[in-house]
């Protein structure tokens, strides 16, 4: 990092489908001085989402030569030629404005954050009640073909298995209740 870290990260990670990001937006809504750190990744932009508010959309070609250039805390290419990251300039204009930022990643990355960051993150995994309850969530999204969601349902079976490795694991069997959870916990790290 270009700059030591002047507050506190939150990070949140969680399979596909389970709920994170859900849980990041009431986050910032509760007061707590969190800013949310902007992702950049390689995949197409779905149609609710805006380009610099939800993610920075830019080509695979794009990324590599932003990685080339260093301009990620972390990066990792997710599904192949799908590419996220963590841009240094995000993290860098949340401290600068004396806010925290609040990562919404995936596994790896939240994991790669969490040892860059060390004690000044809290890692939060975010788990679904169950591998079944997980595929009907991503179905009812009706984004995925049968291939798409073979294949996020193998990764979210691998990633579970990295929770151990969080700070916390957040149960979302009920999202009112993971989000007051959440609050509980971040709010705690943030004023001990």
């Amino acid at each position: 990092m270009a700059a030591a870290p002047t507050g506190k990260c939150i990070i949140v990670s969680a399979p596909s489908g389970a709920g994170k990001t859900t849980i990041v937006h009431h986050l910032l809504g509760r007061g707590l001085g969190l800013a949310f750190s902007v992702s950049a990744t390689s995949r197409p932009k779905r149609a609710h989402e805006q380009d610099g508010q939800d993610y920075f959309f830019i080509t695979a070609d794009e990324f590599r030569a932003r990685i080339a250039a260093d301009a990620f805390v972390e990066w990792e290419e997710v599904y192949p030629g799908r590419f996220y990251g963590t841009l240094r300039s995000e993290v860098e204009r949340i401290w600068r404005q004396g806010g925290h930022p609040i990562f919404d990643v995936d596994v790896v990355g939240g994991l790669r954050l969490k040892e860059i960051f060390g004690q000044a993150a809290l890692s939060i995994f975010v788990s679904p009640p169950t591998i079944a309850a997980l595929e009907q969530r991503l179905l009812l999204r009706g984004t995925e073909t049968p291939e798409t969601l073979r294949t996020r349902m193998d990764k979210a079976a691998h990633e579970i298995t990295y929770s151990g490795r969080y700070d916390r694991v957040l149960l979302n069997d009920d999202m009112d209740r993971a989000c007051q959870e959440a609050y509980e916990m971040v709010q705690a790290f943030l004023n001990p």
